[in-house]
């Protein structure tokens, strides 16, 4: 029996993109926080005794702006070469060789492997062979899943790489294949990159998996971060087991408005949400969206006067978590309570609250009709319209939109 540490997308000394526009943001901690995740990866490494850890690209988050954070890495690495722990790694779009100006020789428990071809290292001492191949270029199209070699019999056979299998919403679709080409190779492991999310795709055939980025950077890398901890019994078969890594973590905190009478109302909600997140933490910060949702009556009074009640919110948030919560933002979804209209009547309301459910049940022809009507200012500024290619989120324009609508008409002579 023996253990690994897969990992990937550390982007380590991330830029902090946009942080500074928000008061108060912990701009430190941020600044730090894929440094500190790193070093949790290495602590964990030591204290489970791992055979080795893979990194599978996007170590960097692209080309140094000094040789410190290369050398931030010989550091952490060093740590592991005293634990007698070798690391292997493949570069990925964001670290790809040709984007690399600046480098420096990796230590001697540290191999990168070849960006020319898939490449294959043995390690004898615990029966693994390893097959991987790096990004030259940042945008890579071609399959190189397809290239890589067969098994070597009698060891456990671990597949390295950077892709966006099957696509990926969000990602560049990047060394593009599918899960029947790494199946073909008869691998026992594949240790895949790219995707932020963790995932298992499995069931069937080989576990292969994304560990997910290492530390959250932003409120679209929400929840916990970290690697998978594998252990391989000694029949061959391997089980992944998350660990979390982060050392900040983003959460969209959505806040059921339904029927609060007022915005004191709102704030309680808010609170109870806020301590369901909290135990979670550990001694994490916690960076927060919060989001209410619903049609209530407390609409009009906190639309009224809004900054006052986010502000509430954030002032609850700081008391709440003892100064570990930040909140990046308050979004009110709200809506006022929908006019009563009666379903035996005929009329336009009637008619508009039919297809105004119709639309709620048929995502395809919802997705149209935003695509349409919002095609002139996605061409101005296509961040305007974050998010909009989500179902749930379509839905939840409706459902605000919607008994607004209903309740305007509603007041017309």
């Amino acid at each position: 029996m023996f253990k690994f540490l897969h990992a990937a997308d550390i982007h380590l000394d991330s830029p902090l993109l946009g942080l500074n526009r928000y008061d108060g943001a912990p701009v430190d901690e941020f600044r730090v926080a894929t440094r500190r995740a790193l070093e949790n990866l290495v602590a964990l490494a030591v204290e489970e005794r791992v055979a080795f850890v893979l990194i599978v690209g996007d170590l960097y988050d692209g080309d140094w702006l000094d040789y410190n954070t290369g050398l931030f890495f010989s550091a952490q690495m060093s740590r592991l070469r005293d634990a007698r722990i070798p690391v292997y790694l493949i570069r990925g779009n964001h670290d790809a060789a040709n984007r690399m100006t600046r480098d420096l020789k990796p230590l001697d428990n540290v191999r990168l492997l070849s960006v020319q071809r898939p490449e294959t290292v043995t390690l004898d001492d615990v029966g693994v062979a390893l097959h991987g191949q790096g990004y030259e270029k940042r945008a890579v199209l071609e399959n190189l899943a397809a290239a890589y070699p067969k098994r070597v019999p009698g060891l456990f056979n671990i597949g390295l790489l950077h892709t966006g299998v099957d696509g990926r919403e969000g990602h560049e679709p990047y060394a593009p294949c599918t899960l029947d080409d790494m199946r073909g190779h008869d691998y026992d492991y594949w240790a895949l990159g790219h995707i932020h999310k963790r995932e298992v795709l499995r069931p069937g055939g080989p576990l292969i998996a994304f560990p997910g980025n290492v530390q959250g950077r932003h409120v679209r890398e929400a929840g916990p971060k970290g690697c998978l901890l594998v252990t391989v019994d000694d029949a061959g078969n391997a089980a992944a087991e998350p660990r979390w890594l982060d050392v900040l973590r983003w959460e969209v905190c959505r806040v059921d408005a339904a029927g609060a009478v007022d915005g004191d109302d709102l704030l309680a909600r808010f609170c109870a949400r806020l301590d369901a997140l909290l135990p979670g933490l550990d001694d994490r910060m916690l960076a927060l969206r919060v989001e209410f949702q619903g049609g209530c009556r407390a609409h009009a009074a906190v639309a009224s006067d809004w900054p006052y009640w986010s502000n509430e919110v954030r002032q609850r948030a700081t008391e709440g978590g003892s100064g570990r919560v930040w909140v990046e933002k308050v979004v009110s979804r709200t809506t006022p309570p929908p006019a009563p209209v009666d379903p035996t009547a005929d009329g336009p309301l009637v008619e508009l609250e039919l297809v105004l459910e119709e639309l709620r049940g048929d995502v395809v022809q919802l997705k149209a009709l935003f695509d349409r009507e919002l095609d002139d200012l996605r061409k101005k500024g296509p961040w305007l319209l974050d998010d909009l290619d989500s179902p749930e989120r379509l839905r939840g324009l409706l459902d605000q939109v919607g008994p607004l609508l209903l309740s305007r008409l509603s007041e017309c002579p």
